[in-house]
């Protein structure tokens, strides 16, 4: 059975391909993993990733990741997968393809050659403007030519950018992120992706140590959304969730939910902004 706590990467025994049912797709997603390898150039603390370690990406066996994304496409669209998985009538429509897993895919070498794979396929599928081709990245490699192509590809495609932006502080990326990357840096690769392909900021609340972000961090944060706004960064809106699933990270004990009503007020603070919130608790 699929649930939408349960992401694990080797649900179907393959070695890119994984099905989530995705709180912020709203049913069922693709998920393809190029870092089999566990290793990214960040380490958030809610981090889901067991074995997280530093690095980047390993070869991609691109034959290999076709033929998965054929299998399991064919599965769905023409077997029994969602009666197999016990996926309930809201969550049995595939919603997107995301590049995501377990760790940074703009660290792999093959990053654009994968968009063009994804959008092949979902040609021959029917899919193209039907689904998402969804990317869930830190943002950190978008400076480079070949993330910059892969994407303009992506914006080709009805692709979407998930770009991680947890913390408007150079220290609180640090704290959070575990990444030196400061928070100017980001913010000029934001709107790179954002003038490229439509792009959602995508942003992870939580307790730490039984306390909700700092009310300072709070400000620094809509000051920050209230720029991008003014200077008119076409920016689709923000993606705010919590936490979901536990974290494999060593502060796992530390961190908590935050309520529900947290999460909405501190949306209806952002949407102020004029820009909008999506919210999944």
């Amino acid at each position: 059975m699929l649930t939408a706590t349960d992401h694990r990467r080797d649900r179907l025994g393959l070695n890119y391909i994984y099905p989530v049912v995705s709180r912020r797709a709203g049913g069922l997603s693709i998920g393809i993993n190029l870092n089999t390898n566990n290793a990214c150039n960040w380490r958030c603390i809610y981090c889901q990733v067991p074995g997280l370690r530093r690095g980047k990406a390993p070869d991609v066996d691109l034959q290999t990741l076709a033929h998965e994304l054929n299998s399991v496409l064919t599965d769905i669209l023409q077997g029994d997968f969602c009666s197999r998985y016990q996926l309930p009538a809201a969550s049995d429509s595939l919603r997107d393809i995301a590049i995501s897993g377990n760790g940074e895919p703009t660290n792999s070498g093959v990053f654009a050659q994968v968009v063009e794979l994804i959008g092949s396929t979902a040609g021959e599928f029917g899919l193209l403007n039907k689904i998402k081709i969804v990317l869930m990245t830190n943002g950190s490699q978008i400076y480079r030519p070949s993330v910059k192509n892969g994407i303009t590809r992506l914006s080709q495609i009805n692709g979407e950018v998930w770009f991680k932006f947890d913390s408007a502080t150079t220290a609180g990326l640090r704290s959070i992120n575990n990444t030196g990357v400061p928070v100017a840096r980001l913010r000029r690769n934001l709107e790179t992706a954002a003038k490229l392909c439509p792009t959602w900021i995508q942003t992870c609340v939580f307790a730490l140590d039984g306390r909700p972000p700092a009310v300072a961090a709070q400000e620094l944060y809509l000051q920050f959304i209230s720029s991008l706004m003014e200077n008119r960064i076409p920016l689709k809106g923000i993606l705010l969730y919590g936490i979901a699933r536990p974290s494999q990270q060593p502060e796992a004990s530390r961190l908590t939910r935050l309520p529900a009503d947290w999460l909405a007020q501190y949306a209806a603070r952002l949407r102020s902004t004029g820009i909008e919130v999506k919210v999944s608790v």
